[in-house]
């Protein structure tokens, strides 16, 4: 049986870990790292794309990191109940033309008794965004401890 740490019902800290842990996970651009910490049976909505199952989530991560190049992302905790997460993250990448986007959303999450996500409903938004306005200028992976949050941002 898959476990992942930390499992509901969660705690201030356990969500906040859960969520630097997506964070994380995101930022290393791996698909199949990604896909570990969804059920195999997992239902998502990512704008208008509806997707079931880790192989589709795989699939569609390959694709968007296709397109979204040095992508960096940063999660914040929005509110936790039970088994139940949401936070809210902006993300900036660029196309292969080189235009720059800020990308901002919430996320709502959904898990089982194992801390895997059942389910996963995202909403974002794209703003073109010149080079010089980015505000993630970490190197490509982790984001450092000690680079601002996204409240600290001010965004």
């Amino acid at each position: 049986m898959e476990i992942r740490q930390p499992v509901p019902p969660f705690t201030r800290e356990t969500a906040i870990q859960k969520v630097r842990m997506a964070e994380d996970a995101w930022n290393s651009r791996d698909p199949e790292r990604v896909s570990l910490v969804y059920t195999v049976d997992t239902h998502w909505r990512n704008r208008s794309e509806f997707l079931d199952g880790r192989d589709a989530v795989k699939a569609f991560l390959r694709r968007k990191w296709n397109r979204e190049l040095d992508y960096r992302l940063i999660k914040e905790l929005w509110a936790f109940d039970g088994n139940r997460i949401a936070v809210r993250f902006a993300y900036e990448c660029h196309d292969d033309s080189g235009q720059w986007y800020r990308s901002y959303g919430n996320e709502n999450w959904e898990f089982n008794d194992q801390g895997l996500m059942v389910n996963r409903h995202a909403s974002i938004n794209d703003l073109p965004i010149a080079e010089s306005e980015r505000k993630y200028h970490w190197p490509l992976g982790r984001r450092p401890d000690d680079h601002p949050g996204l409240s600290e941002l001010g965004l």
